[in-house]
């Protein structure tokens, strides 16, 4: 019994010591952010939750109480034929999403450059599995939703007010 408990607490005791923690979203150099984008926006909505869930930055409701102001210009989404069967049917889709953001900061001052951040993702498609796939579907969107807000959050943390974009 002894022996199982030791076995199960060393691997926990190992990553303990090694100083692992779990990435978090603490370091923001603003403490007050408006999220602009259009109404709807999947990627917006994960930018905020992801801001909230730091908890070092507070979300305003209009952009003349933050100190920064990020801007979404852009969402597109598109799906397109990637491949065909010999018979001409639909075999793959590639699913992308481009996603436009800046961040302004007070005084209309451009703190990050306009950026384009593009994303792709490969669909596999059967005729026979039609709610599958597009459930499938749904969750490649949602993962490309998921990697284009962690980068515009990332991107926020790595921004110094002081300085002008490069």
């Amino acid at each position: 019994m002894n022996r199982r408990l030791f076995l199960a607490v060393l691997p926990a005791a190992l990553v303990a010591g090694c100083g692992f923690q779990l990435r978090r979203y603490d370091a923001m150099p603003f403490a007050r952010l408006f999220v602009d984008a259009p109404a709807g926006s999947a990627v917006a909505q994960r930018i905020r939750t992801l801001l909230l869930a730091g908890k070092s930055v507070t979300l305003t409701t209009t952009g003349a109480e933050a100190d920064a102001v990020v801007k979404l210009t852009e969402e597109v989404r598109d799906k397109t034929i990637l491949s065909l069967s010999g018979a001409g049917r639909v075999t793959e889709y590639r699913l992308t999403l481009r996603l436009g953001y800046t961040v302004v900061g007070r005084g209309a001052q451009v703190l990050a450059a306009p950026e384009t951040i593009e994303l792709a993702r490969d669909l596999t498609y059967d005729d026979a599995q039609l709610l599958a796939k597009g459930a499938e579907e749904n969750l490649l969107y949602r993962d490309m939703d998921e990697n284009a807000a962690l980068r515009v959050v990332r991107r926020l943390q790595n921004l110094n007010p002081a300085k002008s974009p490069a």
